[in-house]
């Protein structure tokens, strides 16, 4: 999906160029090199675009290099790698955005693929990964690009699927890199083609056509895939080749950050593939965080705008060492339910937990029930089941399943069956369930397909979470065994009522099963293990879009007559003499329950004056979301009041008319375009059309020609943009914007930012609750920041981060620890530790705090002093202010 407005390009060619020689010998050809100047829609800085043939020594590499903004500034480099199949045509975007956000960005296209040369080595070692390492050599040579010491650039990589595992690889390989953000990948491809012995044949068919045919391969791959496809079967030999090139081959040595996306609906690298790669890293001590997206190599929704935001966010903390960043949760899924009525697609909310709860936590036990089965695997394996449908099932297929609609197949006395009792409360599968179950043939191996129906309770519906089956092949199996049955990686909801099936097929349609005809007999040795993660929390559902995006006035109007109805309430007399004053709130408070001690909010007073974009600060728990929803009239305080415009706020107040009001959610009928989703919302408030001032909202949101197309063809920045120019209707004099950047990439988050200051700069307020603070110190002017409920502290964004107690003392060169200590120890000095840039000291407010008195104090101790002056990151003064703390 492309979340970016289109970019008007031009190019200027460029005559042969020699590229500087790094250790290990890069040598560029004597082809044909492009540099392109990309213009920016967004104000970003222009891109600067160099294409290259590199040569690798085994083959010639088709690169483009991007970088913006000054050229003599330093900056940390990025790799991105494509898909199999693909080029680096297909990254092109997503390394123009990086480069505008202050990288070196290298993409290049693998051998074989796009204009590059060489024979497809599915990541080998000696191939693929050694052109990466190439990549990083040149990367080394260039003047713009940080390094971290000769040689050795401050790098990371990132990529899908076959660019995913060169990442891992050349992490394993090459210590020089960084950090890593690998999207629906694979741990070890021989499981992930020949799982549990079993050959998946349909998708390695895809590989060699989707590569150009068996003849771009290296020769032993090619040979390897000949001999598998015709035995049916994989040997020892096949798995050795394709696990070495593997990232499982150099499992123990990565060692570095790693966000990791795995997709739900994959049947080529299904999670398990992805549980494995977090795991070993994990177990190396580096950082991780997992992402299960919608969509994956079977379709659905690769949900591309907020991978690469993530992506971006987690460089920005590992490369750029940015700790103001939220990198996001360690574990998040993307669930599924319901229709969204903007473009008919599933409607999608996160869940996320502190820790990454791997595949089998919060065990439940699910009894089946089902006699001993006897079933026939046919000659020839057809016709066979029907789980999925590879590479194409499930780009609507998954989506379908979603809803309650399947495609599986299952042919009488082909499988066995074994249903649970209907369950007696909604449940979530989150992980692999199991089962033990003995299996007996009449031949000499059993090889079976398990999967797990959701069931509906008249049995018409059923449904295969994700369209995904395990295969098992059990050895051996004439005097029958018993074997631990493990289950394809699933999140799925089981509703109440509904039950759950387990089904053994003889067969699958994108699987090798043995030609000879054979019997099976199953029975199980125990219940159904299900894996719930009790841990991962879902995202509260949003409320209807109707409530989100009417201005206050209308929400608040139906809650007043509501109110009224009931009972007669006398509103306090408005206060002339702060009529002019967009925001009074004094003395607020709010207990989580009317019997509690506890505040949500207590005690809070400020004010906001027109012109003013506040950014409104705090830690989970602040109190924030309670403070913007009493002042949206949509739950009462239980003590101070809230003023707009010197009126009172109270459910139905007429004041609520000059308000606008956004919060994070969609409401749109996609089949009409934005300006006529605007009008006819517009109509149903009921107030005058020449009120509206339609086009001057349009303008500050800055939609252009898209304001004719329906709103169905919308990117979510798009419709983010439309979404604010709907709270603008009216021009409201207060404007409340939550969160308004979530789910958006850079380019639309600096886009984002330039609404609101336009909006305010007319002399209206707004006031933006927002986790990001680095975009709040950007395009806020004051700032309220909140800790357990209180006011911490307001007043302008510069009197904020330039004020406080912490002195940035800069240093000509490093210091050792028992120095650092005598400076803690200083008189006034509440502690001392080190930054990237020298030392940050906190005064404890006494009268000996003061950087007058600790400069000579710092020259006594023959501290190497540069420079000192107050510390000027907004990061840092807001931990200040909070305590340290953002849990």
């Amino acid at each position: 999906m492309d979340l970016r407005l289109p970019r008007p390009r031009m190019s200027v060619p460029r005559g042969p160029r020699r590229l500087i020689a790094a250790a290990a010998a890069v040598a560029v050809l004597a082809g044909v090199g492009t540099w392109s100047a990309v213009a920016s829609e967004d104000e970003g800085p222009a891109v600067r675009r160099t294409d290259r043939m590199v040569d690798t020594g085994g083959a010639r590499i088709d690169t483009s290099y991007f970088t913006a903004g000054d050229p003599d500034t330093k900056r940390p480099a990025i790799l991105i790698g494509h898909g199999f199949g693909g080029s680096k045509a297909d990254v092109r975007e997503q390394a123009e955005d990086l480069a505008q956000d202050g990288y070196a960005v290298l993409t290049w296209s693998a051998r074989s693929f796009g204009k590059s040369t060489g024979k497809i080595g599915l990541n080998d070692p000696k191939g693929e990964v050694a052109d990466a390492r190439k990549l990083i050599d040149w990367l080394a040579t260039r003047p713009e690009v940080q390094l971290d010491k000769d040689g050795d650039p401050r790098v990371g990589m990132t990529g899908a699927s076959y660019a995913g595992a060169v990442s891992l690889l050349t992490a394993g390989y090459d210590r020089r890199v960084d950090a890593i953000a690998p999207q629906i990948t694979y741990w070890n491809l021989a499981d992930a083609l020949f799982p549990d012995g079993v050959f998946k044949k349909l998708w390695a068919g895809l590989f060699i056509n989707t590569g150009g045919g068996c003849e771009k391969f290296e020769k032993q791959l090619c040979a390897m895939y000949e001999r598998v496809a015709e035995a049916g079967r994989p040997d020892a030999q096949a798995r050795k080749l394709l696990a070495e090139r593997s990232p499982v081959a150099v499992g123990d040595r990565i060692k570095v950050p790693t966000y990791l996306a795995q997709g739900q609906t994959d049947s080529l690298f299904p999670l398990g593939q992805g549980d494995a790669i977090a795991k070993a890293v994990r177990a190396n001590g580096a950082p991780v965080s997992v992402d299960w997206i919608a969509g994956g190599h079977d379709g659905g929704d690769r949900e591309q705008g907020r991978i690469e935001g993530r992506v971006n966010d987690w460089f920005d903390r590992y490369l750029k060492d940015d700790k103001s960043t939220d990198t996001g949760p360690a574990f998040r899924v993307t669930r599924t339910g319901g229709v969204d009525s903007t473009d008919g697609a599933a409607r999608k909310r996160g869940a996320s937990a502190d820790a990454y709860p791997g595949l089998e936590s919060g065990t439940r036990a699910v009894p089946l029930r089902g006699r001993e089965q006897t079933f026939d695997n046919p000659a020839g394996a057809s016709p066979p089941a029907i789980s999925g449908l590879p590479g194409v099932g499930g780009s609507r297929l998954s989506q379908f399943a979603s809803l309650g609609v399947g495609i599986s197949v299952d042919f009488p006395g082909q499988f066995a069956k074994f249903d649970s009792a209907p369950v007696r409360d909604d449940f979530r599968i989150t992980g692999t369930p199991t089962v033990r179950a003995h299996v007996k043939s009449s031949g000499d191996d059993a090889v079976l397909f398990a999967k797990v129906y959701d069931v509906s309770p008249d049995g018409k519906q059923q449904v295969l979470p994700s369209q995904l089956v395990s295969p098992v092949r059990v050895p051996d199996a004439r005097q029958g065994k018993d074997v631990e049955l493990r289950l394809p990686a699933v999140d799925h909801k089981v509703q109440k009522g509904h039950h759950l099936r387990l089904a053994l097929s003889s067969t699958d349609f994108g699987y090798a099963s043995p030609n000879a005809p054979a019997k099976y007999t199953v029975s199980l040795k125990g219940d159904l293990q299900v894996p719930t993660a009790p841990g991962v929390d879902t995202a509260a559902a949003p409320l209807p879009a109707w409530v989100w995006w009417l201005p206050a006035a209308g929400a608040v109007l139906a809650l007043g007559l509501l109110a009224t109805a009931r009972r007669r309430t006398t509103a306090p007399a408005p206060d002339p003499a702060f009529a002019e004053v967009p925001l009074q709130i004094t003395d607020l408070s709010k207990r989580y329950a009317k019997s509690s001690d506890r505040y949500a909010v207590r005690d809070v007073s400020f004010t906001v004056e027109k012109g003013q974009v506040l950014g409104l600060l705090g830690p989970n728990g602040a109190g924030k979301t309670t403070t913007l929803r009493m002042l949206m009239g949509l739950i009462r305080p239980d003590a101070g009041e809230i003023r707009v415009f010197g009126q009172a706020i109270r459910p139905g107040a007429p004041v609520l008319s000059r308000v606008g009001a956004f919060v994070e959610g969609a409401g749109f009928l996609p089949h009409l375009s934005g300006r006529e989703n605007l009008e006819l919302y517009w109509k149903a408030t009921g107030r005058p059309a020449e009120d509206a001032h339609l086009d001057e909202a349009l303008e500050i949101a800055g939609l252009g020609d898209a304001l004719a197309r329906a709103v169905r063809t919308y990117s979510q920045g798009m419709r983010q943009r439309l979404a604010i120019a709907q709270a603008m209707l009216g021009l409201p004099d207060l404007l409340i914007l939550d969160e308004p950047t979530n789910g958006l990439d850079p380019p639309q988050i600096r886009e984002m930012r330039e609404v609101m200051i336009r909006y305010a700069r007319g002399g209206r307020t707004v006031i933006v609750s927002s986790h990001l603070l680095a975009e709040v110190e950007q395009s806020c002017t004051h700032l309220v920041v909140m800790d357990r409920g209180r006011l911490v502290q307001a007043g302008p964004v510069a009197d904020i981060v330039g004020s406080g107690d912490t002195l940035l003392v800069g240093l000509a060169e490093d210091i050792p620890d028992p120095l650092v200590d005598k400076v803690a120890a200083l008189p006034g000095v509440a502690s001392a530790v080190r930054a990237d840039e020298g030392l940050l000291v906190r005064l404890d407010g006494t009268e000996h705090a003061s950087a007058v008195r600790l400069l000579p104090e710092l020259v006594r101790l023959d501290v190497p002093v540069r420079s000192m002056g107050p510390h000027r990151r907004l990061e840092d003064a807001f931990l200040t202010l909070i305590g340290g703390t953002t849990a």
